[in-house]
């Protein structure tokens, strides 16, 4: 009984590695009776593009921001977002909030400068009598009048600076120049009105930069501002052609010229991105809003109507580039092949094969 044990598990060893053995040489003779067969394509005549791709957006190429010239209240608007201005039309009005320093010193000024013109008429008058009686020199006389005019003048300026501090208006020169009024500097459409009636604004000064009262900009000059990665900087230069696409425009293609390549790249997101700026070409009516996100087709190079083949259908041993022709069902051929340009789908291919030629696509084998 105790030998009879060993025995009975040694016969069901064998009995368990015999059935495995023969299932294993079952299924390989089955796999061996499948034919294995390749489905095959042709080079085909094709354009093939090499490009990049740079994300940015439309922007104008001077966007000026209006300051006003004195500090005050906002007394009215007279453009809104959209409009367009000329140089010297005016774009708003600030009423000035005099500052009692300077209004007490230029009352001041003015009082003093009335009491001047009052003793020199005084003089003037006395002198003139003195002269005719001939008891006074012409020259002292000339002297006189002199002063005479010279008090006029300072009592207006005196009033001049007066009116300035309290109105922000000079009638010097019979005119009627006033610094409250915010006139628009070159000519444009008016993009921001970041102001209101009854806003508080800054005039620019040393230490401020003041408060924009509109933004006007040429929208008939634009440019494309973008970020491109080091790795396809130096494929490019100043005046390649650009497509731009227009997120928010559906199927737009607008034409640009690549005109600036920053000399210093910026790192973002672990990469370093160079600026690229293109300017845009618009035709005639067309008419873009500032800010649109943009992409960029940078067309680095192109081949036009030449032969291509699949990159799926291309291998390579080492550097070598090869297809398999085929030269009868489920028979092939090594052909070495000279490859041209590649987008990452289609290679140019320079020689070794023709159009009619068909070609294994080596890696979607079927069995029949």
């Amino acid at each position: 009984m105790k030998n009879g044990k060993p025995l009975a598990l040694l016969v069901g060893v064998l009995v368990i590695l015999a059935g495995t053995f023969y299932t294993v040489k079952h299924l390989r003779d089955q796999e061996s009776q499948a034919v294995a067969s390749y489905n095959t394509e042709s080079p085909r005549v094709t354009d093939i593009v090499l490009k990049t791709l740079a994300s940015g957006s439309v922007q104008p190429r001077q966007e000026i921001l209006i300051k006003p010239q004195v500090s005050g209240i906002v007394r009215r608007v007279l453009v809104e977002a959209g409009d367009k201005v000329e140089a010297g039309d005016v774009l708003a009005e600030v009423m000035i909030v005099p500052d009692v320093a300077a209004l007490s010193n230029a009352e001041s000024r003015l009082a003093r400068a009335k009491l001047s013109l009052d003793d020199a008429q005084t003089n003037h008058d006395r002198n003139a009598g003195l002269l005719e009686r001939g008891a006074l020199a012409p020259a002292e006389a000339q002297r006189t009048e002199l002063a005479l005019k010279q008090a006029r003048e300072e009592v207006f300026a005196a009033e001049d600076n007066l009116r300035i501090v309290q109105e922000g208006v000079t009638a010097r020169g019979g005119g009627n120049a006033s610094n409250t009024l915010v006139k628009a500097t070159v000519s444009g459409m008016v993009l921001e009105v970041p102001i209101k009636k009854g806003n508080s604004v800054i005039e620019a000064n040393n230490f401020n930069e003041g408060t924009t009262i509109a933004s006007v900009a040429d929208m008939a000059d634009l440019q494309f501002v973008g970020k491109i990665d080091e790795s396809e900087v130096e494929k490019l230069h100043e005046g390649m052609p650009i497509r731009l696409t227009i997120g928010a425009i559906e199927g737009s293609q607008i034409p640009a010229t690549l005109e600036h390549i920053a000399p210093k790249g910026v790192a973002e997101g672990g990469a370093i991105q160079f600026e690229i700026k293109a300017a845009v070409l618009l035709e005639d009516g067309q008419f873009l809003r500032a800010g649109y996100s943009a992409t960029a087709d940078v067309v680095l190079d192109e081949r036009k109507e030449v032969l291509a083949l699949s990159e799926r259908l291309i291998q390579y041993d080492g550097r070598q580039p090869y297809v398999e022709v085929q030269l009868e069902e489920n028979v092939y051929e090594r052909r070495d092949v000279e490859v041209g340009l590649s987008d990452g789908l289609v290679t140019e291919v320079l020689s070794g094969v023709s159009e009619s030629d068909l070609i294994k696509v080596w890696n979607q084998p079927r069995y029949e």
